[in-house]
């Protein structure tokens, strides 16, 4: 990933509250680099003594499969204390937070459970309905806005997160991001040097294109797919 200002803050402040031990929720559209953020600091940059454990939902993700991923990286500590290993504390890493569909009554059943987690620092075991207490473990999400198959987030749950908005990126840090991905890309396949100078005024016309494309091709009743994001 390509580091610009609004990265680097918003890297140094997930990895202040994820010391602290506070619950993490990145919201923000596609494309805005939330997830690579969360990854990146959470996944490398971090103390040793920091595990995480990467989760992404989708529409088919059931509250059983998030508690079978979950307890299985868990160490039993005695008896009805779980959590990782001693002197370690586990970072629950989830991506498309709100992607899971909802069941007959409207609740999203692998939410639900996260927030049963927040809320008596545990869960009941599937198998022997023993409680299962989770210490040492602190929840990190990413979502986008509601809409696109995402669903609302109930109040109920986000009041245990200390929440951060991450905005669309701005033209100017766009042609930063690709400029460098095209010079490293012209350097590391030996272009000529007449071919070279051409990589800014490429990705300059690529993201007119892409800004022409937002505001020309919009979705349409009969064409609701026309949705346009940074990764397209």
């Amino acid at each position: 990933a390509v580091p610009t200002l609004d990265t680097v803050r918003m890297s140094y402040v997930i990895q202040i509250l994820a010391l602290e031990m506070n619950n993490i929720l990145c919201v923000g559209a596609t494309g805005t680099g939330k997830s690579v953020v969360v990854n990146q600091q959470l996944g490398k940059d971090m103390p040793d003594r920091f595990l995480p454990k990467f989760m992404a939902f989708s529409a088919s993700t059931s509250a059983n499969m998030t508690q079978d991923q979950i307890d299985v990286v868990m160490d039993k500590r005695r008896k009805g204390i779980f959590g990782p290993p001693l002197g370690k504390k586990m970072l629950i890493i989830v991506d498309d937070l709100n992607m899971p569909a909802k069941e007959e009554y409207g609740a999203q059943p692998p939410i639900e459970l996260l927030r049963q987690f927040c809320c008596d620092s545990g869960w009941y075991d599937i198998h022997d309905k023993t409680f299962r207490s989770i210490v040492d473990t602190q929840l990190i999400c990413a979502m986008g806005p509601p809409g696109g198959g995402r669903s609302e987030i109930t109040p109920r749950f986000m009041r245990h997160f200390s929440t951060l908005c991450v905005t669309q990126f701005h033209d100017d840090t766009l042609l930063t991001i690709f400029k460098s991905i095209m010079q490293w890309h012209m350097k590391a396949n030996k272009f000529e040097d007449s071919i070279s100078r051409l990589g800014e005024p490429v990705v300059s016309a690529t993201l007119d294109t892409y800004r022409t494309a937002m505001r020309e091709l919009r979705p349409t009743p009969t064409k609701s797919h026309y949705t346009f994001n940074l990764r397209d």
